[in-house]
């Protein structure tokens, strides 16, 4: 029984830390860009775009649809990094208590 006991609290513990990760993933950014930097997006650790900067000359150029190419590209590599930002924020509180290979949703 004391092993479950004190698997409860370990688990206990683990969740009020992934609640706190939550949290703190608002805060934490990356911004990643395309067209040699004519576009930058940036998204949060929850995967929420938060800005996007768009270089002038390529605002004015007229060009509409390689403007939205260079935006998509951006967003997805913004999107792309935030994720891993966050899996390994997650991965930093479940390591040691989840084993290697386990999925759990969530974790």
């Amino acid at each position: 029984m004391k092993g479950m006991s004190g698997m409860l609290k370990q688990l206990q513990k683990m969740q009020a830390e992934m609640q706190k990760v939550q949290e703190e993933l608002a805060n934490k950014v990356v911004t990643e860009e395309s067209g040699g930097g004519m576009v930058k997006a940036t998204a949060n650790g929850k995967k929420e775009i938060v800005s996007i900067e768009i270089d002038e000359e390529v605002a004015n150029s007229g060009d509409k649809e390689m403007l939205e190419d260079l935006v998509v590209a951006a967003v997805n590599k913004a999107l792309e990094s935030a994720g891993k930002l966050a899996e390994e924020e997650i991965n930093n509180v479940t390591r040691g208590m989840i084993p290697p290979g386990m999925n759990i949703p969530g974790f």
